[in-house]
């Protein structure tokens, strides 16, 4: 840790000492404080720019602040960031919303790119594993997220072209390509809008949790 970290983190010490005994540090003064240290505690390495960590969105400052205050966001700003996030969706561009089910277990057990590690030319995984069950055969897997195992078979999707089944597989794509259309806060990364996986590989990922030939609904 360098002089300039330190002293910055002394700082941040004596602001929330203070502020025992007197004023609570406001949101933005915190949130300023914290982006002084991160610029100062971060560096640019390969194909990784602390701008990544710095320029976010209003959905992730609005969800920060409400983390920082301890308490959910107001269910009016919730329902406001869920509907602008729900218009960033990018849909099928050929209206096909399954893809190949075997592609899509590869892209969920990938946990490569953007790191950096890693050339800008690799091709990003969607690292599903980290945070869900998916196939039962798995025995290494996250539970930061619900179980996924089952996921087609649980909503009644015996076949995901049938018009029947049209609403879940449009909810299944949008979830995927920005979580956040559906919930304000989720934790659950904005694949597709952040550019994590593209249009051809959020349509396998679909593909893995809807097919029911998948693992997943076995």
């Amino acid at each position: 840790m360098n002089k300039k970290t330190q002293t910055l983190l002394a700082s941040l010490t004596a602001a929330l000492f203070v502020a025992g005994c007197a004023t609570v540090p406001s949101v933005v003064e915190l949130n300023a404080l914290t982006n002084q240290i991160v610029k100062t505690s971060f560096r640019d390495q390969g194909i990784v720019k602390t701008d990544r960590l710095l320029n976010t969105d209003e959905t992730n400052r609005a969800c920060s602040e409400a983390d920082v205050a301890g308490k959910p966001l107001e269910e009016s700003a919730a329902k406001v960031i869920e509907a602008a996030n729900l218009k960033t969706v990018k849909w099928p561009s050929d209206g096909k919303f399954i893809g190949d089910w075997k592609e899509g277990e590869k892209i969920a057990q990938s946990g490569r790119g953007l790191t950096w590690t890693d050339d800008a030319k690799t091709v990003n995984g969607g690292n599903c594993y980290n945070c869900h069950q998916i196939d039962k055969k798995e025995i290494s897997f996250g539970t930061i997220g619900p179980s996924l195992y089952n996921y087609g078979k649980i909503r009644g999707v015996s076949n995901p072209n049938d018009p029947a089944s049209k609403a879940i597989v449009e909810y299944t794509w949008g979830k995927i390509w920005n979580a956040k259309a559906y919930n304000a806060c989720s934790n659950m990364p904005r694949a597709g809008h952040m550019g994590i996986l593209n249009e051809t590989q959020v349509r396998h990922v679909v593909g893995l949790l809807l097919d029911p030939k998948s693992p997943v609904n076995q």
